[in-house]
C-alpha cells in the first residue's frame, strides 16, 4: 500500500473521529447548567444583558442558567476564569470589548490569549456619549469643549475602569479636542454613574444604555453621542461630528465568546439559541429601552468584527499612549 494512501486514510480517520467527538459534545449541550460570566459589576449593561438573555436560554438549558459577576483588572479576572474552563459550551463570557479585544493592547501581560477566544455572537451595540453631572456649568457639547480646554487638568472624568471603552473614549476626546482631564477609574458603570449624578465627578464618556434613565430623570445630561448618526432615542442630541469633532467615533458592543477549543457544532448550537433569544419581541423592546441596537451575528461574522475592533482600538491606544499596569 502506498504511503500517500495510508496518510490520506489516517487524515480521514482523524477527521471522522473529530466530527464524532464534536457531535457528541453538541448532543451533551444543555445537560448541565450554563454559567455566563460577566467580568464587570452587577447593574451595568453587560450584567443586564446577561440576565435578560438568561431568562430566554432556560429552555435550552433546563438545568439552569447562572449569571456570575467576576470583577477585576478591567475584566481580565472573569475572562481568565472562562478561558481556562472546559470547552464544552457550558461556560461562556458575556462582555464589552475590554477582555475580548482591547486589553491585549493595554496590558503588558495577560494570563490568557484573547486571539484564541471562540466568538459565538455579537449581541448588540450602543454608542458612547458625553454625559455631564449636575455641578458642571455647561449645557451643550460645545460649551463643554470650551470649558474643558479652559480648565486644563481640572475637569474630572469617570470610567468603568482602566482601559475600558469609557476610559479610551475620554482619551480619544482629549486628543480630538486638545483638552487635558483627570481620570477617576471605577469598577463598572453603576458606581461611576452614582458619583456622576452626585456631582463627585464631572463627566463620564459612557454608553447610552448606562445613562438613559438618569438622563430622563434630569440627574445627568447627555450632550453628544460618539456615532455617525444621532441616536433614535435622543433625536435632539447632536453627534460629535456635528460640533466639529468627527474623530469621536466610539461604539460599545457586547459579545458572547467561548473558551478556546469549543467545537464548531457547539458554537453553532449556542449561536442559534442566543440569536433566537435576541430576536424575541420583549427582548427587542428591552434593548430599545436601554438604547441598544441588536446585532445577533453569526460566529464567523462575530470573528471578523472582533478582529476589526481589536485593530481599531489598538491604534487609539497607541496614539493616545495609554498604558495599564
Amino acid at each position: 500500500m502506498k504511503t500517500g494512501s495510508i496518510g490520506r486514510r489516517a487524515a480521514l480517520g482523524a477527521m471522522l473521529l473529530s466530527l464524532a467527538c464534536n457531535g457528541a459534545a453538541a448532543a451533551e449541550l444543555g445537560t448541565r447548567p450554563l454559567r455566563v460570566v460577566v467580568p464587570f459589576a452587577a447593574g451595568g449593561t453587560a450584567d443586564v444583558l446577561a440576565r435578560v438573555l438568561a431568562d430566554k436560554l432556560r429552555t435550552r438549558f433546563p438545568q439552569g442558567v447562572l449569571v456570575e459577576n467576576r470583577t477585576g483588572a478591567g475584566g481580565n479576572v472573569g475572562a481568565d476564569s472562562v478561558f481556562k474552563s472546559e470547552a464544552d459550551g457550558h461556560t461562556l463570557l458575556l462582555s464589552s470589548p475590554g477582555p475580548v479585544s482591547v486589553n491585549q493592547s493595554l496590558y503588558p501581560k495577560l494570563a490568557f490569549d484573547p486571539d484564541k477566544w471562540v466568538p459565538v455572537t455579537v449581541i448588540a451595540e450602543v454608542p458612547n456619549a458625553l454625559v455631564t453631572g449636575p455641578k458642571l456649568p455647561v449645557r451643550t457639547a460645545q460649551e463643554f469643549v470650551s470649558y474643558a480646554k479652559a480648565n486644563a487638568g481640572k475637569v474630572s472624568y469617570a470610567s468603568q475602569g482602566n482601559g475600558t471603552t469609557s476610559h479610551l473614549t475620554a482619551k480619544l476626546f482629549e486628543t480630538a479636542a486638545g483638552a487635558e482631564m483627570i481620570h477617576v477609574p471605577y469598577r463598572g458603570d453603576t458606581p461611576a454613574m452614582a458619583d456622576l449624578a452626585a456631582g463627585q465627578v464631572d463627566v463620564f464618556f459612557t454608553n447610552l444604555s448606562a445613562t438613559m434613565a438618569l438622563h430622563k430623570a434630569g440627574k445627568v445630561r447627555i450632550l453628544a453621542v460618539a456615532d455617525a448618526r444621532r441616536a433614535g432615542s435622543l433625536p435632539d442630541v447632536p453627534t460629535f461630528a456635528e460640533i466639529g469633532l468627527p474623530q469621536m467615533q466610539a461604539v460599545t458592543w457586547y459579545a458572547v465568546v467561548a473558551p478556546p477549543g469549543t467545537p464548531p457544532e457547539v458554537v453553532n448550537a449556542l449561536n442559534e439559541s442566543l440569536v433566537a433569544a435576541i430576536r424575541q419581541p420583549d427582548v427587542g423592546s428591552r434593548f430599545v429601552e436601554l438604547g441598544l441596537s441588536a446585532v445577533a451575528s453569526a460566529p464567523d461574522a462575530a470573528s471578523r468584527f472582533i478582529r476589526g475592533e481589536t485593530a481599531r482600538w489598538r491604534k487609539v491606544i497607541r496614539d493616545a499612549k495609554v498604558t495599564v499596569e
